[in-house]
């Protein structure tokens, strides 16, 4: 019989303890032996408290720029363009635009020498046509009198007038774009504001995507 007991006490003991796992309420006697204070384990470590000024710091990381912008000089960007046309481009770092400005500038250049040539040539044919002085051009070419030397000789000078002034409007739109430019970097680097092409797509499906132009403002 005693062993019987004996068994049963061992097994009612063996499966309480089983029962008990770090992670459970276990009541404690302290020094007071009419009250009982409950004590809880955790396996999980206490989140650090964060303090007011890195709070406004993760805020401010949270809202602001994600880089920052380079402000250009545009004064600067306009006397480079002044002085060498495409030499604003380069200091807006639009290289794009380089090679158009120099072809622009270059082949309003050249037409203006060529028709300054081609006037001075048919220059001289009227003359030596009023004067009767002998030219090998006009004297090979009899049917052409004082009156097609004449047009042709004006023909040459207002392309070339046309010529010196459109060179001209290029050059000062040169000058013009280094300077807008400089004044538009800092708000086209801005992450906040995005210019972009797009595809607008019709929320009905009546008519086919067309291609274009987003500008967002992040505020």
């Amino acid at each position: 019989m005693k062993k019987i007991f004996f068994t049963f006490f061992l097994c009612t003991f063996a499966f309480a303890y089983s029962q008990v796992i770090p992670s459970d309420t276990v009541l404690v006697d302290p020094l007071p032996k009419d009250s009982i204070a409950v004590v809880t384990k955790s396996s999980k470590p206490a989140k650090p408290v964060k303090t007011e000024a890195r709070i406004i710091e993760d805020l401010e990381n949270a809202n602001g720029p994600t880089k920052k912008t380079i402000k250009l000089n545009p004064t600067k960007a306009g006397l480079y363009s002044a002085v060498l046309p495409g030499l604003g481009q380069y200091y807006n770092k639009r290289y794009i635009k380089i090679p158009i400005v120099l072809g622009a500038i270059g082949a309003g250049i050249g037409y203006t020498l060529w028709s300054n040539n081609q006037y001075k040539i048919y220059r001289e044919y009227y003359v030596a046509k009023l004067n009767g002085t002998p030219n090998e051009f006009v004297d090979s070419h009899p049917w052409l009198d004082k009156k097609a030397f004449g047009n042709a000789q004006d023909r040459y000078k207002r392309q070339r007038d046309y010529a010196i002034a459109i060179t001209g409007l290029i050059y000062i739109l040169n000058i013009v774009d280094a300077v807008v430019d400089a004044h538009l970097y800092e708000s086209r680097h801005d992450p906040d504001l995005t210019f972009n092409p797009t595809v607008i797509q019709d929320q009905y499906g009546v008519s086919t995507p067309k291609t274009g132009l987003s500008l967002s403002y992040r505020f």
